[in-house]
């Protein structure tokens, strides 16, 4: 039986561990700190035998060096083109990472950093195909863009987008509300984002996590995924108007969200 649990770590990152309970093995994505995962693992009777990474930001490859000291067979999956050098098992976008019985796709998704990549899996881990998409698609958000270019994030959504609508997206941050405030203020009146909000401050206040969200819902719902909605393009024209800011392509009114996101 494969499960998947959310391992905390700093002030709002989520390590994740897929594990199979038949061979106590575990996988582990983006781990930005060590003592948790091992805390996680020992609670649980697992062994770590591949490690996921998306980027070389810190706060995902952090742990890395502490766990492979810890489990010297480990395989670690990361980026070729990366100015992280700890990965043991280079991949490219287009290729296939196999785990137990699980085949992942390896996507590109260039934005937050250039070496971004995503995994996809249509085998269903808890009646959903799985995908664990780092910094670059969050609920209702969208990752910051330290590298890339608004051209590319876009294309690396549309990309993202693409994924059977069921498919469960285990994104790297709890950020959520923040996000949810900024989707609120830029479409007011979309009363599935009011919904939302509330059943996301309902589920923290409770303290369960907003993630894993479904990618039908992020398509309906996430405005950095509605670049092409009428409501979200009203909205992007209104604001470049105020700000001389150009609104006449789908690349546009995708900058102009995240220009909105960056400056709310």
């Amino acid at each position: 039986m494969l499960t998947i649990s959310a391992i905390p770590a700093f002030s709002d990152n989520y390590i994740w561990c897929l594990s199979d309970t038949a061979s106590d093995k575990a996988l582990i994505v983006d781990p930005g700190q060590a003592q948790p995962v091992l805390d996680h693992l020992a609670e649980n009777g697992l062994t770590l035998d591949t490690i996921l990474v998306t980027h070389h930001h810190p706060d995902h490859v952090g742990g890395v060096k502490d766990l492979i000291s810890r489990f010297p067979d480990c395989r670690v999956t990361g980026p070729a083109d990366s100015p992280y050098k700890g990965s043991t098992n280079l991949v490219h976008p287009g290729d296939e990472v196999i785990w137990e019985d699980i085949t992942f796709q390896v996507l590109g998704v260039p934005g937050h950093t250039l070496d971004h990549i995503a995994y996809f899996t249509d085998v269903e881990v808890n009646g959903r195909p799985v995908l664990f998409c780092g910094d670059t698609l969050f609920v209702c958000g969208c990752g910051r863009l330290f590298e890339g270019s608004p051209e590319q994030m876009r294309q690396s959504l549309q990309t993202l987008r693409a994924l059977p609508g069921k498919t469960a997206v285990y994104c790297a941050h709890e950020y959520t509300l923040a996000n949810l405030r900024f989707a609120r203020s830029w479409l007011p009146e979309d009363e599935g984002l009011r919904t939302f909000e509330q059943e996301c401050q309902a589920a923290r206040d409770a303290g369960k996590p907003t993630v894993p969200s479904v990618l039908e819902n992020e398509k309906r719902l996430n405005p950095f995924l509605r670049w092409d909605d009428p409501a979200v393009v009203d909205s992007a024209r209104a604001y470049c108007s105020s700000r001389g800011l150009p609104a006449d392509s789908d690349n546009a009114i995708f900058a102009a969200i995240r220009h909105g996101k960056d400056n709310f």
